[in-house]
C-alpha cells in the first residue's frame, strides 16, 4: 500500500511539472504545439511516461486548459473575493486580472486570450472547454458588477452586461498590445477606462479608485 501511495505521488508531482511546462508553451505558441515526445524531450521523462499520464494530445490540451484555469482562479479569482462586494470588488478583480496579465504569470499574456484565437472557429472538446473558460469569466465579472448594483454602489439602470463587456474589452486589449508592442503603458490606459466607466456608474458618495 505505501509502495502504491508513493507511485500516485511521484505520478502526480510528474503530472504537474508537466502541466507546469504545458500552460506556458500553449500561452505562447497554442495548444496545438504540445507534443508527448517535446514534454519529454525538454522535461527528460520517457515518452511513454508521458503519455500514460494523459492517454492522448487531446486530454493533454484538455488537462492545460484546466491547470490555466486553477492558476487563473489562484492568482485573480479567490484574492478578488476577499475584498467586500460592491465598487471596490469589481475594481479589485480588474486590477488583479491586468497585474496576472503584466506579470507574465503566463509568459504569452493572459493564457485564455490566446487559446480563444486559436480554438474560437473550430469544434470539439477542447473549444467547448475554452468555451467554458471565457463563459465563466465573463458570467463572474457580470455578477461583481450585479452585486454592486443590487448593494446600492452602482446605479439601479446600469446595464450590467454592457458594463462587463466594456471592461473586460479594455483589459483584453491592454494584454494584447502589451504582448504585441513589449511594453507596460497599455495597462495603465486600461486603468483610467475601468476607474472612469465605474465612476460614470457609481452613485453619488460611493468611494472610487484612483489611477496615479
Amino acid at each position: 500500500m505505501t509502495r502504491l501511495d508513493g507511485r500516485v505521488e511521484r505520478g502526480n508531482r510528474t503530472r504537474q511539472l508537466v502541466l507546469r511546462r504545458t500552460v506556458d508553451i500553449a500561452s505562447v505558441e497554442g495548444l496545438e504545439a504540445l507534443s508527448v515526445g517535446r514534454l519529454a524531450t525538454e522535461l527528460e521523462l520517457s515518452k511513454s511516461g508521458v503519455f500514460a499520464l494523459f492517454g492522448s494530445k487531446q486530454e493533454l490540451q484538455l488537462a492545460t486548459v484546466r491547470e490555466a484555469g486553477r492558476i487563473f482562479a489562484e492568482r485573480v479569482i479567490r484574492p478578488a473575493e476577499e475584498v467586500p462586494a460592491g465598487v471596490g470588488r469589481v475594481w479589485r478583480l480588474c486590477e488583479l486580472w491586468l497585474e496576472y496579465s503584466r506579470g507574465r504569470v503566463f509568459p504569452g499574456g493572459c493564457f485564455f486570450y490566446g487559446v480563444i484565437a486559436e480554438f474560437d472557429a473550430r469544434s470539439g472538446p477542447v473549444h467547448d472547454a475554452v468555451v467554458s473558460a471565457q463563459r465563466a469569466w465573463t458570467a463572474l465579472v457580470e455578477r461583481t458588477i450585479d452585486e454592486a448594483r443590487t448593494g446600492g454602489e452602482l446605479r439601479c439602470g446600469t446595464d450590467v452586461p454592457q458594463l462587463a463587456f466594456e471592461l473586460v474589452a479594455l483589459m483584453e486589449t491592454a494584454n494584447a498590445v502589451s504582448v504585441l508592442h513589449d511594453e507596460e503603458s497599455a495597462y495603465r490606459r486600461a486603468r483610467v477606462g475601468i476607474a472612469s466607466r465605474l465612476r460614470s456608474a457609481a452613485v453619488d458618495g460611493v468611494p472610487l479608485p484612483r489611477v496615479d
